[in-house]
């Protein structure tokens, strides 16, 4: 794949300074972050918690290069997001964030496996054919091969975020996000959704996940706790970690 290897990428795959996000609105708008510092080594886990409104979905969307900040820097694998055009920033994130979302995002008409090959087709990563086989080779990783031809009508809730993950894995970024990925599952397939994301830092790929999941301890290298669009707990030491530590 044509993208930065782990000796190419900066220590801290995530840095926000100063980040600031107000969405405009009657009496002056809404103050959604309010001067957020946060930095990620690369092949970290980081869950981000809060109550509804604390400015995760934010922090998450600015991360990605989905929204700008106000105020303040976003680095993303030594990029400042914030400085991209419209055109490259998709380009950018075509190929150094993959996105998870909590309702999936598969397109309808498509087949799974056509599914996970639309990032390598948007960024001309490979070329069609070695293009099927890498989405073949991510839908066995996360265990749903037998389901490539299906449309994603025919999948569980559980199988659908499987093929989510897959097709946010497809250009090999070094960052995965993802936006509340178990918050339509049952507790056994979140559990086993939770293993998956963690077992994708164990080459060296960065995780940030917002969610509500209380056991995201069990496998989070990191809490990251917002409130009124602030950090309010400060970065804890390392939990548990399945691969070792990271730099």
């Amino acid at each position: 794949m044509d993208t930065m290897s782990n000796t190419e990428l900066p220590v801290h795959i995530i840095e926000l300074r100063g980040v600031t996000k107000t969405f405009p609105g009657d009496g002056g708008g809404f103050t959604a972050l309010r001067g957020v510092d946060l930095r990620v080594p690369r092949g970290e886990f980081v869950a981000v918690v809060g109550r509804s409104g604390s400015g995760k979905s934010t922090l998450l969307n600015l991360v990605a290069g989905i929204d700008r900040p106000s105020a303040g820097e976003v680095l993303v694998a030594g990029t400042p997001v914030q400085a991209l055009d419209e055109s490259r920033l998709a380009a950018w994130r075509g190929r150094n964030v993959g996105v998870v979302f909590q309702f999936f995002q598969l397109l309808p008409t498509l087949s799974v496996l056509e599914n996970v090959m639309l990032p390598m087709d948007f960024c001309g990563t490979l070329p069609p054919r070695r293009a099927r086989a890498r989405a073949m080779e991510l839908l066995d990783q996360v265990g749903i091969a037998d389901q490539a031809r299906k449309l994603p009508s025919a999948l569980s809730g559980g199988q659908q975020q499987r093929a989510a993950i897959a097709r946010a894995l497809a250009n090999d970024p070094p960052l995965l996000v993802a936006d509340e990925p178990t918050g339509n599952l049952d507790s056994d397939t979140a559990e086993a959704m939770l293993d998956l994301l963690a077992s994708t830092t164990r080459s060296g790929r960065t995780v940030l996940m917002v969610t509500h999941e209380r056991d995201v301890t069990r496998v989070a290298h990191r809490l990251v706790t917002l409130a009124d669009g602030r950090i309010v707990q400060p970065p804890a030491q390392p939990m548990h970690r399945e691969g070792g530590s990271h730099a």
